[in-house]
């Protein structure tokens, strides 16, 4: 670890001056404030009756058993609620709706199947698409990881990426093309997208994507799609808006709904009391206790973020971030850096940090309180995970 950190907390400029542009930043925008007390709950353990008995294990998924075995390399062989429930429906090929949040291991449980689907037809074409750049990337990657020595190939069609390239990628017809709703749509109207051909569909985190403003985005795709195809559609929750994509999207659907409290029951939450304009550098002193092992801060805007990453490394902090105004290599390579353990710090912003999925994160600190109680939800939901106890801290006034 990166412990014991340089305790010299005048690194970085002046603080009070990097307050004030930080709420001059605040003020740009109007803020809901939200009640503290919200951002206080004492974890609960675990009891027996709480854990999931899975019926399944992967190796009784009617998959082929290469696929078995890179499942099992990746160290898995009992399926989650998710993946146990939703699996044996795709490989039918019926219609999926899953309610479920982020952590739950819903990637895999469309992943699994699609390929499996793929690699006994490899006429098969899938369309995966995601709110952000970030979670596009990682659910590439999971599929690769699957996909070892299966002769598959994938696009990744995101924004922030050579679109150049990725229509040349396109043109070799690749089995998956995995991307964000407004880069697909600029390909469907450069006509390098034919989504003909696609009878495998799946929407993730559907609730986030309209969230950030995509539901016209998602109609316009849903108008081109074939029919008959297989629809998958997940989303932590359904509201109005996600029942009007549901409509036109799916068919006769199963619906797979993993109960999940409204804040996570893992995870500790309790707040900071800031002091006399001395933010960063209680800041400063939480990085330094031990406990904090890999931390996600999270702040409302990209300036905000960037200076604070900055002024964190002048002060002797191995940190990162991801923000709207970095490219999407400097991007991934942050997040790479933080989920292999070269750096235990990652700053981001709620828009970028849809859809991260990083083990073992120890604490989330919410160093500006968040925008709305469903951000707070999503932040604090970075830690706690499989079965551990978690921490986030708020800052407040």
């Amino acid at each position: 670890m990166y412990k014991k950190y340089n305790t010299n907390r005048s690194g970085g400029g002046s603080n009070g001056n990097f307050k004030n542009r930080f709420s001059q930043n605040r003020n740009r925008r109007a803020i809901k404030v939200i009640n503290p007390q919200l951002f206080v709950n004492k974890a609960r353990e675990v009891a027996p009756q709480d854990v999931y008995v899975a019926e399944n294990r992967f190796s009784d998924f009617e998959i082929s058993d290469i696929l078995k075995k890179n499942i099992s390399d990746k160290g898995y062989s009992i399926p989650t609620q998710i993946q146990d429930q939703s699996i044996p429906h795709i490989i039918s090929g019926r219609d999926v709706i899953g309610i479920a949040n982020t952590g739950t291991g819903k990637t895999a449980a469309f992943l699994i199947p699609l390929l499996d689907k793929v690699y006994k037809n490899m006429q098969e074409r899938v369309l995966i698409v995601a709110p952000t750049r970030e979670l596009a990337f990682q659910i590439n990657e999971e599929l690769n990881a699957f996909a070892k020595g299966i002769n598959i190939s994938t696009c990744l069609a995101i924004g922030g990426s050579s679109m150049i390239r990725q229509i040349e990628r396109i043109k070799r017809n690749p089995q998956f093309i995995i991307g964000t709703p407004g880069r697909i749509n600029d390909l469907i109207k450069r006509k390098s997208l034919q989504l003909s051909g696609f009878k495998n569909i799946v929407l993730d985190e559907v609730d986030r994507m309209v969230d950030i403003g995509f539901i016209q985005d998602i109609k316009f795709m849903i108008s081109f799609l074939p029919t008959p195809r297989q629809s998958l559609f997940f989303s932590a929750t359904v509201d109005q808006k996600t029942r009007e994509i549901l409509s036109n999207f799916v068919n006769d659907p199963v619906t797979v709904s993993i109960k999940k409290t409204e804040t996570s029951e893992s995870v500790h939450q309790d707040i900071v009391k800031i002091k006399n304009g001395q933010k960063v550098d209680q800041l400063h002193d939480l990085l330094n206790m031990d406990s904090y092992e890999k931390v996600m801060i999270f702040g409302r805007t990209k300036h905000g973020i960037e200076k604070l990453t900055k002024m964190l490394i002048a002060r002797g902090f191995k940190a990162v971030s991801i923000h709207g105004n970095k490219s999407q290599g400097q991007r991934q390579r942050a997040l790479a850096d933080f989920k292999q353990g070269r750096t235990n710090i990652l700053l981001a912003t709620d828009v970028a940090s849809r859809g991260i999925d990083v083990d073992d994160v120890s604490h989330v600190i919410n160093y500006d309180a968040p925008e709305s109680y469903d951000d707070y939800v999503h932040r604090i939901g970075r830690t706690g995970r499989a079965g551990k106890k978690g921490f986030a801290v708020t800052f407040v006034d």
